[in-house]
């Protein structure tokens, strides 16, 4: 167990500087209006985004299941190239912005960062089709998680961020208990895409020669790396983003940090502890639902910073 501790610790700094940056990001996002839901505060937005996800998972399984993973891994790849134009565009336009002085025209701007996303993104697609090695995977899923954590962040008030976290804390203990998430897993891995983050245990460990994740757990046999979702980082993340974006500036400041800043560094400080607890089990041999966990420990950050800061757990 003890040689594993440097694989627990990167990914718990992945897990934490992806909310980091999502909620460094969420002021760009939200000043340009890139919210999802135009009501961020309405309930039913929590609603039409657990249908969504639903439906995906529901296609891509069923592609798996009939034996058209090819279609699968081509559906994947399109949305993570879209994913990846769209989170790029700002940033891009900010930079070019800043290297001009700020005195070239907006609407060439717009345009060249418009080209520079799409070629980057497609880019960063060709390069995981031709070389899919951990740290290809991991680079790309670490910029997808920080910019779709942001967008959604600022996407969900507070009080349907909540909801979003307890029911898809529910429905990925469900989806563990179907062994559903191990098939999913195994087929991602196979496939060598960006929606699952890669971490070796060992030096000279290669993704692209990884075995089926199935079998080894089927077997009891050591795995090599250890593998984390997508959707572990970005779902307790929503609430940390959400948090900063609506939250009350008015209460209680720590080190000059306002109260937002600290509701959304409870959350995820929250989300780690959380994290903590899920590894206990993992190092056991068994691959677990991260969620539950994940989420539980966000919401619980969630209450107890708001506390501190507001006397009451304020809910937007």
């Amino acid at each position: 167990m003890r040689r594993e501790i440097p694989s627990v610790a990167a990914m718990a700094g992945l897990l934490v500087g992806s909310q980091i940056a999502a909620i460094a990001l969420s002021p760009i996002f939200a000043g340009a209006g890139f919210q999802a839901f135009q009501r961020p505060e309405d309930v039913t937005n929590t609603v039409i985004y657990l249908i969504m996800i639903l439906a995906f998972t529901a296609v891509i399984l069923g592609l798996v299941r009939y034996k058209r993973q090819n279609l699968a891994k081509y559906v994947i790849m399109a949305s993570i190239f879209i994913t990846l134009a769209f989170i790029l565009l700002l940033p891009l336009f900010y930079a070019l912005d800043y290297a001009t002085g700020g005195t070239a025209d907006g609407v060439l701007l717009g345009n060249v960062a418009t080209v520079l996303a799409f070629a980057i993104a497609a880019g960063l697609v060709y390069l995981l089709v031709k070389f899919p090695e951990w740290y290809v995977v991991d680079a790309i899923g670490i910029t997808t998680a920080a910019g779709v954590t942001a967008i959604l962040g600022i996407s969900f008030g507070t009080l349907p961020a909540i909801l979003l976290l307890i029911a898809l804390a529910f429905y990925a203990w469900a989806v563990y208990r179907t062994k559903h998430m191990i098939t999913l897993a195994d087929e991602l891995t196979s496939q060598r895409l960006p929606i699952l983050l890669v971490i070796p245990k060992k030096a000279g460990y290669s993704f692209r020669q990884q075995k089926s994740l199935k079998e080894q757990v089927d077997s009891g046999e050591e795995r090599e790396a250890m593998f984390v979702g997508l959707g572990d980082l970005i779902i307790p993340g929503i609430l940390a983003v959400s948090a900063f974006t609506f939250s009350s500036a008015v209460g209680r400041s720590f080190l000059g940090v306002l109260p937002n800043g600290i509701i959304a560094f409870g959350t995820v400080l929250g989300s780690l502890a959380g994290f903590m607890v899920l590894m206990r089990y993992v190092l056991k041999g068994n691959p677990q639902a991260g969620l539950p966990l994940l989420n539980g420990g966000a919401l619980l950050g969630f209450i107890i910073a708001s506390l501190l800061v507001y006397g009451t757990v304020h809910i937007v």
